[in-house]
């Protein structure tokens, strides 16, 4: 468990510092203390789920890279597109009508 808890402590360090952030900050965004936070980092504290998901909410840290050390890919739109099933295109073509009509009377107001 201890592995687990430092690993969880390395990929929210070099998170944090990726953002410029410091841990006075991210203590604060996730409404802990200074040195608990540390001790996170360090891997002597664990994270409770109610502060991943903050961390998810308020920093955009994704949660299966923080537990797990695996970044998802991130799809594109022609990635989703150029995937789809072929008896699924209408739909997805019917969708994307559907979305942009939305944006556009959303941008009128």
């Amino acid at each position: 468990m201890n592995d687990i808890l430092v690993g969880v402590g390395n990929r929210l360090r070099e998170y944090r510092k990726s953002k410029g952030l410091t841990q006075a900050e991210v203590a604060d965004i996730l409404e802990m203390s200074l040195n608990f936070y540390g001790g996170i980092e360090r891997g002597k504290s664990r994270l409770s789920i109610e502060k991943m998901i903050l961390a998810h909410d308020r920093l955009g840290l994704d949660l299966t890279y923080l537990l797990t050390g695996e970044v998802q890919p991130k799809m594109s739109f022609c990635d989703i597109i150029s995937d789809c099933p072929k008896d699924k295109i209408f739909d997805m073509e019917q969708l994307l009508i559907y979305a942009s009509n939305l944006y556009r009377k959303d941008d009128k107001k």
